[in-house]
């Protein structure tokens, strides 16, 4: 496999990805984007690449086969789609897109021909993740009865403050759900089933004088097999607890904090450690960008979409955009 990359957007998460292409072996970044001076600078003297201050130019003047989006959400979709009708293969961070109509642009486009492209939501990749969802789909554990996760999270004024399209409906699309939550909501569905509907809240409970958005937010889930979920997620914890996802099959329990545990009813416990990650990204990212990233590339030359496609990002974004209806019914134009 050899193939040339570019990153747009060089903020914060581009970090992990400008490390796994330096990593994959016949890869080569060949430019960079980002409409901040300062930071286009840093990553042109970092990376020692063109940098461009829009996706247009760097498209034309360079040309690359594959492009990482990392930039705010509100630019997701639209970047996407550029690339992809120029045939550039794409990876983009989460979420599909701030709004459901640009989500679904992003579906069409990603329809329409014959460019990959990939969402990152890369805890699917997770060793623990992995365990789940094959212990779940083997059937071994028998029917899968209900489900519950939290998000147990702490985000600063000050976090908002550096980056204030994060605090913002235009910006971000929503907040804690959009932003944080997004990977556990994503988990959920995809380990215990197609979400067929969703009762809900979300609030802001901690961070009203600094966003516009929720810091808070509950659900709960009714799955197409039956099984029934409950969330909860908060950015007013005190710090950034592990994640919990747990799920309740007919001969198991499986409790996800961390590592995985695996009750069976017969007494037996069953342990699957979750990988360690030497990356110089934020722990809460999680470990398995990487390994999404250099699925996406051996993949290039497969005639299928990826796996993690536009249309499968596109389930947790209307489970989030469903609870923030119910919530927010007075701003239907900011929320959808």
């Amino acid at each position: 496999m050899s193939a040339t990359a570019a990153v747009i957007g060089c903020g914060d998460v581009s970090a992990v990805h400008f490390e796994a292409v330096a990593k994959l072996d016949g890869a080569e970044l060949v430019a960079v984007c980002d409409s901040d001076p300062q930071r286009l600078a840093a990553a042109v003297a970092v990376h020692g690449v063109p940098g461009f201050a829009d996706h247009l130019s760097l498209l034309e003047a360079v040309r690359p086969d594959v492009v990482h989006i990392c930039t705010p959400h509100d630019q997701h979709a639209s970047v996407a789609a550029d690339c992809l009708e120029r045939g550039v293969h794409v990876i983009v961070e989460k979420p599909l897109a701030h709004t459901l109509a640009e989500g679904r642009r992003l579906v069409e486009a990603a329809s329409a021909g014959s460019t990959k492209i990939a969402v990152c939501f890369q805890n699917r990749y997770n060793a623990t993740s992995q365990a789940m969802h094959g212990l779940l789909q083997s059937g071994e554990l028998g029917a899968v009865v209900g489900a519950s996760a939290t998000v147990m999270w702490q985000r600063s004024a000050q976090y908002y403050l550096d980056r204030p399209w994060r605090g913002t409906w235009a910006g971000g699309g929503g907040g804690l759900m959009m932003n944080q939550a997004i990977h556990t909501v994503d988990l959920l569905q995809w380990l215990v089933g197609d979400v067929v509907a969703v009762t809900g809240n979300a609030s802001t409970r901690f961070l009203g004088g600094t966003i516009e958005v929720e810091d808070t937010a509950e659900f709960v889930a009714e799955h197409a097999n039956g099984a029934r979920s409950a969330f909860y997620a908060t950015l007013a914890n005190a710090f950034n607890a592990p994640v919990t996802l747990e799920v309740v099959t007919e001969k198991a329990v499986l409790s996800l904090r961390g590592d995985l545990t695996v009750a069976h009813g017969d007494g037996r416990v069953d342990v699957v450690p979750e990988r360690r990650s030497d990356s110089g990204g934020r722990s809460y990212w999680g470990v398995s960008h990487e390994l999404l990233i250099n699925d996406f590339y051996a993949r290039l030359d497969e005639p299928e979409p990826f796996w993690i496609s536009p249309a499968e990002a596109d389930k947790s974004l209307r489970i989030i955009k469903d609870v923030y209806r119910q919530s927010y019914p007075e701003a239907a134009d900011l929320v959808s």
